[in-house]
């Protein structure tokens, strides 16, 4: 399949949620993951998220002190944003909406609009607008998207150990609890970083391809 480089970035908490049943904004993890946030998007050519994270962490995808600001790329079902939403209102780089549900109807946004599949517009990422490296910062029916295409080369986590969510119906880093893939993706660490002040780790994984072993 013709696509970028692609990275995720999650904060999951001590039982292995990402967030609350209520949907919990960003904000509950360390200042010094704020900050690897921001790090790793610097090395991206674009930037992608799904709808309901960018509306309830109110994001702009932009990325301080950058002079050729990364693509951001908004991946919804029909389309349907808050046109004075910050991503919207905030200089950064240009507005890329894809709209995955046919027949619908999206928002009058400042945005190209793109009416296909995942698999396509990470296609059309690469072929028409050069993106070599994509940073995806969740939320985890995307991510989920992502791995059940194998799309995945490098998964950045934050552990946060100072937290425990709960609930049957929190969100975990694929989506619904107990909704598993359909295959299992094997990973390898290349990164640890246990913060003991914060109770946090940083962790990184790459994608892991026996070459021996036929995809």
């Amino acid at each position: 399949m013709l696509r970028p480089w692609i990275s995720t970035n999650l904060a999951v908490s001590a039982d292995g949620k990402i967030s609350s049943v209520a949907r919990q904004p960003t904000g509950w993890t360390s200042r010094e993951d704020h900050l690897r946030l921001l790090e790793l998007r610097r090395n991206a050519d674009a930037l992608m998220v799904g709808r309901g994270t960018l509306e309830s962490d109110r994001m702009t995808l932009a990325v301080p002190g950058k002079s050729i600001q990364p693509l951001r790329c908004i991946v919804s079902r029909g389309g349907q944003l808050d046109p004075d939403h910050p991503v919207f209102r905030k200089p950064g780089g240009a507005i890329h909406l894809l709209v995955t549900e046919s027949g619908s109807q999206p928002a009058a946004v400042d945005a190209t609009i793109h009416r296909q599949d995942l698999a396509g517009f990470l296609a059309t990422l690469a072929s028409e607008y050069g993106v070599n490296q994509l940073h995806c910062e969740g939320g985890g029916s995307l991510i989920r998207s992502l791995a059940e295409l194998d799309a995945i080369d490098e998964f950045h986590l934050t552990l946060a150990g100072h937290t425990l969510f709960g609930g049957l119906m929190a969100p975990t880093a694929t989506g619904i609890p107990a909704d598993f893939l359909p295959n299992a993706l094997e990973f390898e660490i290349s990164h640890f970083d246990p913060l003991l002040a914060s109770g946090e780790c940083f962790l990184s994984y790459r994608r892991w391809k026996n070459p021996a072993v036929s995809q």
